[in-house]
């Protein structure tokens, strides 16, 4: 009954910037953190950001001083703010959650992806 949904994605030149936003919806007890994966063909996802609801955040070294990640608890939202973008941050983009039951038990949950691109 949880559900993610991104949205911000694009085609941008170096140097540019876009700014990511996902959204948790249906039935949550409360999120533990939520975080940003990406992906590119031949490469395993890896994280670029993660955020917990009490705000302790976390980012890959290479994209420290370039993105900032930020969210809003009332609303289960995260967003990804990514400045002075080059072509290897070319890749599909994933929200995650990490979302706890009543019980308070971990359960993952991803939304569906969306592709940034840095071309010139």
């Amino acid at each position: 009954q949880v559900q993610l949904v991104e949205s911000g994605g694009g085609l941008v030149q170096p140097g540019g910037s876009l700014r990511l936003s996902c959204a948790a919806s249906g039935r949550i007890f409360s999120i533990y953190a939520m975080g940003w994966y990406r992906q590119v063909p031949g490469k395993q996802r890896e994280l670029v950001a993660d955020i917990t609801s009490g705000g302790s955040i976390n980012y890959a070294d290479f994209v420290k001083g370039r993105f900032t990640i930020t969210r809003n608890n009332a609303k289960n939202t995260v967003y990804l703010q990514m400045d002075s973008l080059k072509p290897e941050d070319t890749a599909v983009y994933y929200c995650q959650a990490d979302i706890l039951s009543r019980e308070f038990r971990h359960m993952d949950y991803w939304g569906q992806g969306t592709q940034v691109t840095v071309s010139s």
